[in-house]
């Protein structure tokens, strides 16, 4: 009679499990780095940075230019805040002078960009309670009062005799005629001729 084999062992089954638990640890590593990957790729778009909401605002400059002129120790061109008043443009323009007329300009006025403000001397026709009103009555430059620009606007006076012309009046205590000019350095008989029609004291 023959001998019968034994069956083989089964398989064990410890194999069996650890094959499947390498397989799920395996879909559950590459599960969190495809989620890890989804999450970096969408982190990018929160980083912004927000941009300055008052950005524009800085942008104006609240400035406003006035042009001081007459009887006030240092004409010219000054630049004063937005809310400025005529007070402020006087003071700016070193205060008046003595013979400065007050009652000829409203000191409390606003002041306006880009206006020309004249302090009127005492004495002098014109006057007024604004600064256009203050003007003189003629176009004329006023050789005691008219600063290196309006002095450029005379015929042949460029801005060397210009600054003779205030180096002069300020030396001297200003111009007591117009025939004066022939006192100032570079201006002869056919200049003044030229100018005296567009000039007054």
């Amino acid at each position: 009679m023959p001998e019968t084999l034994p069956p083989p062992p089964p398989r064990p089954r410890r194999l069996q499990l650890s094959v499947g638990a390498a397989v799920v640890v395996g879909l559950v590593v590459l599960s969190g780095a495809v989620g890890l990957g989804l999450l970096k790729g969408q982190a990018a778009p929160t980083e912004s940075v927000a941009i300055a909401a008052d950005a524009d605002e800085s942008g104006s400059s609240g400035e406003l230019y006035v042009h001081v002129l007459g009887a006030v120790e240092h004409p010219g061109l000054y630049v004063l805040d937005l809310d400025s008043r005529m007070v402020d443009a006087v003071a700016a323009a070193g205060g008046t002078t003595d013979d400065a007329d007050l009652a000829g300009i409203n000191l409390a006025r606003t002041l306006e960009d880009g206006e020309q403000i004249i302090v009127p001397v005492a004495g002098v026709a014109g006057g007024g309670g604004d600064a256009v009103a203050a003007q003189p009555a003629d176009d004329r430059v006023d050789l005691n009062a008219a600063d290196q620009a309006a002095l450029e606007t005379l015929p042949r006076i460029g801005p060397a005799l210009a600054e003779r012309i205030i180096a002069w009046r300020e030396e001297n205590g200003g111009f007591q005629s117009v025939d004066d000019l022939l006192a100032v350095p570079g201006i002869g008989e056919k200049l003044l001729a030229g100018i005296r029609e567009a000039v007054r004291v």
